[in-house]
């Protein structure tokens, strides 16, 4: 810092002299801020990185764009809340418990223009986009303005009139921000500010934290600063050493100086001697092992979503083995970090060069931190020291290291936290068909949902089956599922053989979503079992064709008794991948059957309100599948001889080759005779297979339709025309 001593023999100074004095008084640097005197404290960048509720922290004044903590101002207590999901027949109900919070965070002790991003112990809780990753009633954001009204929700549950409203002070509002995604406790929250748009110039930082006091360009700007602690004096000294940066008086202002610029030529040393020899100049320079050979920069770095990043830069001496170390809470870049250390490098080199410098007492206008250049030598220097001593002014001069050339960095690998968006809610409710070895006694309704954006998770579920007359809560959807439409229509072909002739499209809710391949012992074990329209398929192969279409091929077609909706689909119809964590399935009542259901969802990405879906229960989970290997043949007397093979609810997979369960009361067929002037007769029977006596056969061509008949209903029929 610029020191000035005055040593005048005589009384009070006058004329010229005296001017010149008294102009050098005024324009010596300020003490109240730039005195060296005493120890600075200047922020750290870890006092940011945990979010406090202490009375008397202080509040950081915010520049560019940071990433903070905060400090939590006001809070409700915890709120409890329960629901009761209806267990369904049989089953108890189960009641769960929910807290939510509503609080207020402290960001800024000045003016915002908003914030960006919200971390909640170390997740996103809102994404770039603005939206909320956990349910919260309201996010409201006050930016610190003069005209700044309290917060509603505050002023609602404090004694009237003692709300403050912060004005110059920026805060946030979470109104009843659910906790149970963060073990029923207010997280800890960090905060992603835009205080200033773009980067904010060092001058413009100094003259606010300095109250304007200090003014000028420094040509230096950062993307994102805090001005943290109650010694301003400490946070302009922290600049100023981190940036090679000091200041000089101009006029009534203190003005910031930084780099080579315009310089006074000091061509005349003067008369007076200022070495010990009589010589008007005297130059010294400290050994190497006294300047660092290493400097470490720590910052906020952008590239790691503000976390704290380490640059180095390093120049072997010989005898030099000191490291300096740079804290500075400002967000640079990995090259603008690495570009600073090698400056602050050069000039730890340079300034080993010290200049003294006698001159006449008529260059007094010289000024302390002026720019100043030797005649006949490269480079400049500032003033450091000045003083008049016995009418001969004396100047301490160090070197201005040049600009450094940009430095080659990066920030490391990083492993930030995804920002996906969540969606609204899409729900798929259907009645499963037979896919689980289980008998079931009421209706069951499978239900699979998923967002339109990737980061959807889970939605809260409400069901209407008519039972109870009303909506009643059924819990939360399960694991997100693949989700889609049909975008061709696949075609017809047997169940019974590995179709390898069509070429399925599905055209899935969004990009992150996509399919794997299976092979055979995989899909024998009910691997890639998806439903497409009202048919159960199959799939080995699956090739992305498109950001969100794929091409399914090698198909496993009607699968668990769905044939009879092979090749019925249409472009639109649903497509979902159906696993044990992806379905929810939920029994419905035995009156629900041939009538709509009706599924409502509410999720976090739900902003216009509950989704709802319609499912229509046709009893495919509790009837049997329809008998298959229908065939006929003629006796020697004219009978017609029906023989067919009985399906079962249960083991589908026919594990020891033997007949599988019958899976109903009782083994009893419906068969049906419909002959070609459109009469018909039916007969039932115990077993597999019938005989229509040669006395009864019409004459004409007729159709047999075989049903088998279950606890709840009849199967699909297998049909065959006797000619």
């Amino acid at each position: 810092m610029a020191t000035l001593v005055l040593t005048v023999a005589g009384g009070a100074l006058g004329g010229p002299v005296g001017a010149a004095l008294g102009a050098a008084l005024g324009r010596t640097v300020d003490r109240e801020w730039l005195s060296d005197a005493g120890t600075r404290t200047g922020p750290r960048l870890t006092d940011l990185a945990v979010q406090t509720s202490s009375y008397g922290t202080q509040i950081p004044r915010l520049f560019g764009t940071m990433r903070v903590a905060g400090t939590v101002i006001w809070s409700t207590d915890l709120i409890e809340s329960s629901s009761t999901t209806d267990g369904g027949k049989g089953q108890p109900d189960t009641t769960r418990y929910s807290y939510s919070a509503s609080f207020a965070v402290l960001l800024s002790a000045r003016r915002i223009r908003t914030v960006r991003r919200i971390w909640a112990d170390g997740k996103l809780l809102r994404g770039a986009a603005g939206d909320l990753k956990s349910r919260c009633a309201a996010l409201r954001i006050h930016d610190g303005g003069e005209a700044q009204a309290p917060d509603p929700l505050i002023a609602s549950l404090e004694t009237t009139g003692r709300t403050p409203a912060h004005r110059g002070s920026a805060y946030v509002v979470f109104e009843a921000l659910q906790l149970a995604d963060f073990g029923n406790r207010i997280p800890s929250l960090t905060f992603e500010v835009e205080a200033d748009a773009g980067a904010v110039d060092l001058g413009s930082i100094a003259g606010d934290v300095s109250d304007g006091a200090i003014c000028g360009t420094a040509d230096f700007g950062l993307a994102g600063f805090s001005a943290y602690g109650s010694d301003m004096r400490g946070v302009i000294t922290r600049l100023s050493d981190a940036t090679g940066s000091w200041f000089v008086r101009d006029g009534g202002a203190v003005r910031w100086m930084r780099g080579p610029g315009e310089a006074a030529v000091l061509t005349d040393p003067g008369a007076r001697p200022a070495g010990e020899r009589g010589d008007a100049t005297r130059r010294s320079i400290a050994a190497a092992s006294s300047a660092a050979d290493r400097v470490l920069v720590r910052h906020y770095d952008p590239a790691r979503d503000y976390q704290a990043g380490v640059q180095q830069a390093v120049r072997h001496r010989c005898g030099a083995h000191r490291t300096e170390q740079i804290e500075l809470p400002a967000v640079l870049g990995a090259v603008e970090a690495r570009t600073l250390a090698e400056m602050a490098l050069a000039r730890a080199d340079l300034g080993r060069e010290r200049r003294r410098v006698a001159l006449d007492w008529t260059k007094i206008d010289i000024l302390p931190g002026s720019r100043v250049r030797l005649s006949g030598e490269p480079g400049q220097w500032h003033v450091a020291g000045w003083s008049l001593e016995a009418m001969t002014l004396i100047l301490d001069l160090v070197r201005i290291a040049p600009p450094e050339p940009v430095a080659a960095a990066t920030s490391g690998r990083v492993a930030a936290a995804p920002d996906l968006t969540i969606g609204a809610t899409v729900l798929a409710p259907f009645e499963l068909p037979l896919v689980r070895d289980e008998l079931y006694a009421t209706p069951q309704l499978a239900i699979v949902a998923a967002g339109q954006g990737a980061g959807w998770r889970s939605a809260a579920l409400l069901l209407d089956d008519g039972a109870a007359g009303a909506w009643r809560p059924i819990g939360a959807t399960a694991l997100p599922a693949v989700i889609g439409t049909v975008a061709n229509v696949p075609g017809t072909a047997p169940s019974a053989l590995e179709d390898r002739r069509t070429a399925f499209e599905v055209e899935l809710l969004h990009e992150r979503m996509a399919l794997t391949q299976a092979d055979t012992d995989a899909l024998d074990g009910g691997g890639n079992l998806a439903l497409a329209g009202d048919e159960l398929l199959q799939f080995a192969e699956a090739e992305q064709i498109g950001p969100r279409r794929w091409r399914l091929r090698r198909l496993w077609r009607g699968r668990r008794g769905t044939e009879h909706a092979t090749g019925r689909q249409k472009a639109g119809d649903r497509f979902a991948l159906l696993s044990a964590d992806t379905v929810k399935l939920v029994g419905t009542d035995l009156s629900t059957l041939g009538r709509d259901v009706s599924v409502q969802a509410s999720g976090v990405g739900d902003s216009k309100g509950p989704v709802e879906a319609v499912a229509r229960i046709d009893g495919r989970s509790l009837l049997p599948p329809g008998p298959v290997h229908l065939r006929w043949r003629q006796s020697g007397e004219g009978d017609v001889v029906l023989t067919w093979a009985r399906r079962s609810r249960l083991g589908w997979r026919w594990i020891d080759g033997a007949d599988v369960p019958l899976g109903e009361e009782a083994e009893r067929y419906l068969v049906s005779l419909r002959r070609g002037d459109g009469r018909s007769s039916e007969i039932e029977v115990g077993g597999p297979s019938h005989t229509i006596p040669a006395v009864e056969r019409p004459a004409e061509p007729f159709t047999v339709a075989v049903r088998q008949i279950g606890a709840h209903g009849r199967s699909l029929p297998a049909s065959t025309t006797i000619a």
